[in-house]
């Protein structure tokens, strides 16, 4: 490391965000990140640690060399931490804003002091590189005349179709949606991830690599997997886990009640100038907003409503608000469940937890009106009601944000009555599944998870299928060391 004291001599600082008041009039990213010698100071807090936890199993699931990487960006040498960060992550643009920087809370230096910036670091990384014409398409220097199917075009199959293609495979991508990423497309809202200039911009970059792809192609329903068979030596599925937790109480079926991707997915795509006519239309404008679920799918429903102009907006959980610090169960470097007010949240929401929901109140004409609920406490893994405590919340626009229980079930997995286990997840050995030459990756084969995690599945699923096609050990691992070279 080149200075061993940095973590002494510098404070951390962040990126500054755009005030609240401000920033809900558009959809825009509203970070602005720290100059080039701020970036290099911020490296250098990087600790020359004994063991660095914050690339082990512990922080970061794709193994990024993230001292190196600091250390590059501290010495100035930005096109090495480019080498670098790219030889394990695939899509830092992504991670580098929507991951919750789980390599962050394993930082020894955030055992008794805030931990190095590392998200941020990775950020300006990436964003430096393409302003730099360092990021350009690589076209793979051979062909094995192996062909690739891709089913889904999340995280895990944009990193999997990356990584064959610089194999020297044909690889083609299927969405069953208009516009290709999946996820990080139609879930992720714009003010966290613009789709234009760093989605796009990624999906545009691999198309001049080789990569093709196919959208509108709802694979395993319009168009049957089996002739993605036909036409190709292997098939991956990362379809991703599209099954939503539902809340089946009474009244469920009254109007303007949807899943939290449904209002996610129409507020995207109205960003990028879809439009809907006003019997699909999933609207929060004038609307007293009740998100039930407590999580980041629940918060950016929160953000989406506040923009579209909600009356109010309310977010409701079940279990108990999370504690503010680590706990003696969630000792470093675990990740710590502590609670954190997101961007959203700071916006304008109302929050409330322990709030069992118990029924939806609708009108004489079907239309949700509010929701019947109590306060709980928890026993264990149990809870009760308390006496007494029922209240009614109003709601015109009621968004179900709880999770989601796997994949669906009525598409691949049916059509080829692929194995599931107890938890609906495609059964894999490996990442192989229970039909020869298709592979599973992503959500659809761990359940829900992090855009790293699928970007790590995508990687490794991709060595599996190379394996398979080319009968030899693959030339792609966990680490591209020919990045690594300047």
């Amino acid at each position: 490391m080149g200075k061993v004291t940095g973590f002494k001599d510098y404070n951390r600082k962040n990126f500054t965000l755009e005030v609240p008041e401000d920033r809900i009039k558009h959809y825009n990213e509203f970070t602005t990140p720290l100059s080039k010698e701020d970036m290099e100071e911020q490296g250098a807090r990087c600790m020359e640690c004994g063991v660095p936890f914050c690339h082990s199993s512990f922080g970061c699931p794709l193994g990024n060399l993230i001292p190196q990487f600091n250390d590059q960006v501290y010495r100035g040498k930005w096109e090495n931490a480019f080498r670098t960060l790219m030889s394990t992550n695939n899509f830092p643009e992504f991670t580098g804003r929507v991951c919750p920087a789980i390599c962050e809370t394993a930082c020894v230096l955030g055992m008794n002091e805030t931990a190095v910036g590392i998200k941020n670091i990775e950020y300006s990384i990436i964003e430096k590189a393409y302003k730099k014409g360092w990021m350009k398409p690589q076209i793979p220097k051979r062909q094995t005349g192996k062909n690739v199917a891709v089913v889904g075009s999340g995280p895990a199959g944009l990193s999997a179709a990356n990584q064959l293609n610089k194999a020297g495979h044909n690889v083609t991508v299927y969405e069953k949606d208009s516009r290709i990423g999946g996820l990080v497309r139609y879930g992720i809202p714009n003010f966290k991830l613009d789709k234009k200039d760093v989605v796009q911009r990624r999906v545009d970059l691999m198309s001049q690599e080789g990569v093709k792809f196919i959208t509108d192609a709802n694979i395993g329903v319009d168009i049957p997997l089996s002739e993605l068979q036909n036409s190709n030596d292997a098939v991956i599925i990362s379809t991703g886990a599209g099954n939503p937790r539902d809340l089946p109480i009474d009244n469920r079926d009254a109007n303007n009640i949807h899943f939290a991707m449904e209002f996610l997915s129409q507020s995207n795509s109205r960003v990028e100038g879809e439009s809907f006519s006003d019997e699909e239309s999933i609207l929060a404008t004038d609307k007293h907003v009740v998100v039930i679920g407590g999580g980041d799918t629940g918060s950016d429903c929160v953000g989406n409503s506040i923009r579209q102009g909600a009356k109010s907006v309310t977010q409701i959980e079940l279990m108990p608000k999370a504690p503010l610090e680590r706990t003696e169960d969630m000792p470093w470097p675990t990740y710590p469940r502590v609670f954190k007010l997101s961007t959203s949240q700071a916006e304008g929401c109302e929050m409330d937890f322990n709030i069992l929901s118990k029924s939806f109140i609708k009108d004489e004409n079907g239309n949700v009106t509010g929701i019947n609920c109590a306060k709980i406490e928890w026993e264990g893994r149990g809870f009760k009601e308390i006496e007494g405590s029922e209240f009614v919340l109003k709601a015109d626009l009621v968004l179900l944000a709880m999770g989601f229980l796997g994949p669906l079930q009525d598409d691949v997995i049916k059509e080829l009555s692929l194995d599931t286990d107890e938890r609906s997840n495609i059964k894999t050995t490996g990442f192989a599944t229970s039909v020869d030459g298709v592979f599973s990756a992503g959500d659809s084969r761990r359940g829900q998870s992090l855009v790293v995690w699928a970007i790590y599945e995508g990687r490794e699923c991709a060595i599996e299928v190379d394996e398979y096609l080319t009968n030899s050990k693959t030339m792609l691992n966990s680490r591209d060391k020919s990045l690594c070279e300047i």
